[in-house]
């Protein structure tokens, strides 16, 4: 797989003898390891002592804003022991054989199937890309050795890693069914083996937590539309636009070069070459996308940089605390980050803002902010659509801090329109729960008028 120059700051990616790797936002997606290291860093991460600085400073915000559900939440990221893992599979490989496996030990699906899913056949030119490796022209440079991000990935020592059906990547057939977006999870903390990268060979599936699939979902991508993921690394929400659409364009873009590097590691181990090109990968500053591309794009999501609940609990004490200070920071980063966005979408177009924190502050005061310096945006009600019909696996959050039954900016609410529906159409907060210990995750979606 090349990299070729499409701007000064833009790659795409071009066919080539060569193959191609992954990546997510902090916490929402894991990497996979060899299961011994695996383990290896389950056990840190039990003997792992929470930041004191950053519990103290959640304490003393989320209790506020949350209510009583705070102290069961906060059990919960205390808790990595609890955590859920959701099993999204991937339709550019053969996954028949685990969806088996998943049911067999009582993982059921996330969502209901209207669409069966894509069985892809093998052929010659798999068998001819298992011999690549990487090199000149490929998106890794010569002799790159992966450095891999820590890992929220913990398995259980008793559960067997799955044989693949399939060693070999499959092109899908022009005459197969639409693609529907296939996840599987477990009602106990259960970890599913994760697999390994392995050259020439595409992943069977993507181990994340299953709120991050609540924003890819409001942005409601269909065939042949042009999407860009403006945060895109470490590269899990890419991954799974992908898994419900085949759109016409995905630019993936990330500033900073070592996420890029592990964006381009997640894109190489889920994406079958008949993606490539479809996929860019970008390097521009997204505060400016806006200006750069104007009105290009028909949806945008925002996946923004925000104060990662479950990993900053777990920083280092100085880091916490310089984390912290930084935090003061985000929500003004957030608000240009999600205009920039507003002026990057077509008119009609949509744009999904979303967070893994719990914060008021990043979530529906960015939100409320950006509304009122934006005419041309306006709120759409995600709670019909994605509340109600998934209150069964999360629990959701709409109101302001505080419990509080209206918004803050009043001059916002459209005339005789009732309070709940205002709060829903601000956004949607997934709160960590026991038994439902999924997000952090806060998921917003404004449409751009005509």
């Amino acid at each position: 797989m090349f990299l070729t120059p499409r701007t000064s700051s833009t790659w795409r990616l071009a066919p080539s003898p060569r193959w191609w790797p992954v990546n997510c936002h902090s916490g929402h997606a894991l990497v996979s390891q060899p299961n011994g290291a695996a383990r290896d860093q389950e056990t840190k991460r039990k003997a792992r002592p929470s930041c004191q600085a950053v519990l103290d400073r959640f304490d003393e915000q989320y209790s506020q804003e949350l209510g009583d559900l705070w102290e069961s939440a906060r059990a919960v990221l205390l808790d990595p022991g609890s955590w859920q893992y959701g099993v999204m599979l991937n339709r550019f490989s053969i996954v028949t054989g685990i969806s088996q496996i998943l049911q067999s030990q009582g993982f059921s699906t996330l969502l209901p199937q209207t669409r069966g899913p894509a069985v892809l056949p093998s052929g010659p030119a798999a068998v001819s890309r298992s011999k690549c490796r990487a090199g000149k022209g490929s998106l890794l440079p010569p002799g790159h050795i992966s450095k891999w991000p820590p890992n929220d990935s913990y398995l259980q020592p008793d559960i067997k890693s799955p044989a693949r059906d399939q060693d070999l990547e499959s092109e899908p057939s022009p005459g197969l069914s639409r693609p529907s977006l296939q996840c599987y999870i477990h009602p106990r903390p259960l970890r599913f083996p994760s697999q390994a990268h392995r050259l020439g060979q595409l992943k069977q599936y993507f181990l994340l937590n299953a709120a991050s699939l609540l924003p890819v979902l409001a942005l409601k991508v269909q065939d042949g539309e042009k999407v860009l993921d403006l945060c895109s690394a470490p590269g899990g929400k890419a991954v799974a636009i992908l898994q419900c659409a085949t759109p016409a364009l995905l630019c993936c873009n990330e500033p900073d070069p070592q996420r890029r590097d592990w964006l381009a590691k997640t894109l190489e181990s889920f994406l079958s070459q008949s993606l490539t090109s479809r996929v860019i990968v970008s390097a521009q500053d997204g505060r400016s996308f806006g200006q750069s591309e104007a009105g290009t794009y028909d949806k945008v999501l925002v996946d923004s940089p925000c104060s990662n609940d479950r990993s900053w609990l777990y920083c280092g004490g100085q880091q916490g605390e310089q984390r912290l200070k930084e935090r003061a920071g985000l929500p003004a980063l957030q608000a240009q980050l999600l205009r920039s966005a507003l002026s990057a979408v077509r008119p009609g177009g949509v744009v999904v803002y979303s967070t893994c924190t719990l914060s008021s502050f990043e979530n529906f005061a960015v939100v409320e902010t950006v509304l009122n310096d934006c005419p041309e945006a306006e709120p759409e009600d995600l709670w019909e659509e994605i509340g109600i019909p998934l209150s069964e696996h999360f629990t959701f959050r709409t109101t302001h801090p505080g419990g509080s039954q209206t918004p803050h900016n009043a001059s916002l609410q459209p005339h005789n329109a009732p309070s709940s529906s205002y709060r829903h159409r601000l956004g949607l907060l997934v709160v960590p729960q026991p038994g439902k210990t999924w997000g952090p995750m806060f998921l917003s979606r404004i449409r751009r008028r005509k």
